[in-house]
């Protein structure tokens, strides 16, 4: 028995004639006949009661096209999924994410993918650089934004792209002698207790800073090394330090802070990593989509009115 057995007596049942059902399925009469047959020697029952004047269903002919036309209609279903699948509307997108650097464009990109693939399954999940990179690397999350860790050679089978090349700068209160100037030298830090971000949340990020200092010739005194960013904003702006982050740390801030660019100019990468085995269509427009926005300037498009 196959699709082509049952497609073919369902004709004839709803038909009630083999003349009109082979009409419509465009094949010869007596083609139909045998299938039909062949379909009944199968189940070893009657399906049609037929004469030369008329042809009508049996009790189990009547189970069987029921089950039939639903069978048929997931099937058809099932077709539509898998092509919607194929074009990326249907599917699972996993996505882990580090919080402020991508604070700018993550609801509005996210908003915008969901309106163009409404039936893709969409999961968040906000984590350390290092523990999205060994969620993607052991298949948890389909793609993760965030920054690349020393390690990161150890996974094999994982892709990355470039989204923004994010500068360092101190965070400082309205009132700090940093805060009129249009930068800063590194070495301007050394009297200066300093709030960074714990290593073990943001080792890319923590090394940039003591990368930064050590360059300029002298360690650095850390005040306090907190777990989260916001965090150092309140430390900042308790007056305990002066903060060193990223520049998309101060978007959307509304605290009466200012940031103030380093000099020499360091930065650290913002990346999209996936797995090469995990680029279902679904990671791929995803991964389309945010390139799109880089080159059209979308995804960093609304500055702080806080700088």
């Amino acid at each position: 028995m196959d699709f082509r057995h049952l497609r073919y007596f369902q004709a004839v049942a709803e038909e009630l004639s083999f003349s009109r059902a082979s009409e419509r399925l465009r094949i010869a009469q007596p083609a139909l006949s045998r299938a039909v047959k062949e379909l009944e020697e199968e189940l070893g029952v009657e399906l049609l009661d037929r004469n030369r004047s008329r042809v009508r269903l049996t009790a189990p002919g009547g189970v069987l096209l029921r089950e039939t036309v639903l069978l048929m209609e997931r099937w058809e279903e099932t077709v539509r999924r898998v092509k919607r699948t194929s074009a990326g509307e249907e599917g699972e997108l996993r996505l882990g994410y580090i919080g402020p650097p991508t604070q700018p464009f993550l609801g509005r990109i996210l908003g915008e993918y969901r309106s163009r693939f409404p039936r893709v399954s969409l999961h968040l999940e906000e984590r350390t650089p290092e523990r999205v990179w060994e969620m993607v690397a052991r298949g948890r999350l389909s793609v993760g934004l965030t920054r690349p860790v020393p390690f990161a050679g150890e996974w094999g089978g994982l892709k990355t792209a470039l989204l923004r090349e994010e500068r360092l700068g101190v965070v400082v209160p309205e009132g700090h002698c940093f805060a009129g100037e249009a930068s800063v030298f590194w070495r301007q830090l050394e009297r200066e207790p300093l709030v960074v971000l714990a290593r073990r949340e943001g080792v890319g990020l923590h090394d940039a800073v003591l990368a930064g200092c050590r360059e300029a010739g002298f360690a650095p005194r850390l005040a306090q090394t907190p777990s989260l960013i916001g965090t150092v904003m309140s430390y900042v702006e308790a007056g305990a330090g002066v903060g060193v982050v990223t520049d998309s740390v101060m978007r959307g801030v509304d605290a009466p802070l200012r940031f103030v660019a380093l000099e020499p100019a360091v930065t650290v990468p913002l990346v999209v990593v996936w797995r090469e085995s995990e680029e279902t269509p679904a990671v791929e427009r995803f991964r389309e989509l945010l390139l799109e926005w880089q080159a059209a300037g979308r995804l960093w498009e609304v500055e702080s009115a806080g700088w």
